[in-house]
């Protein structure tokens, strides 16, 4: 059988969430948290999500990067940016997905605060 199992409601709209859209709601709920406590200190922050990160040609790295952080500088907001596959690539479940954003978001964040990450958010474990 071929074709979508669901007629969708809105034509050529997927009446699904695709995995990307289900990653960055995914995302977004997690920096509504970590934003709600943490707005005061941290200022104007840009959050983002992106497939994959761009490597230059001659990157050697081991491991690729999770995530990105670019201080802001005068008007300039702070950009963070998640990388979805990447962080897909190492989760075999949805739990372990949202564990994963949760790790990452935090750290990135305690980096740009410089504080411990265990007090950004209570749902931080470092033994993740």
């Amino acid at each position: 059988m071929r074709g979508p199992a669901i007629t969708p409601s809105i034509p050529g709209r997927p009446e699904l969430p695709t995995r990307g859209e289900r990653f960055d709601e995914l995302v977004l709920d997690t920096v509504r948290d970590i934003d709600t406590r943490w707005q005061d200190r941290l200022g104007l922050v840009e959050y983002a999500v992106e497939d994959t990160p761009q490597l230059p040609d001659d990157w050697s790295g081991e491991t690729v990067p999770l995530a990105s952080l670019v201080r802001g500088q005068g008007a300039r907001p702070t950009r963070l940016v998640v990388f979805r596959r990447p962080i897909e690539h190492r989760c075999e479940t949805r739990a372990d997905l949202e564990a994963m954003v949760l790790t990452v978001l935090v750290e990135q964040v305690a980096e740009l605060l410089g504080i411990d990450a265990e007090d950004v958010d209570p749902r931080y474990s470092s033994d993740d």
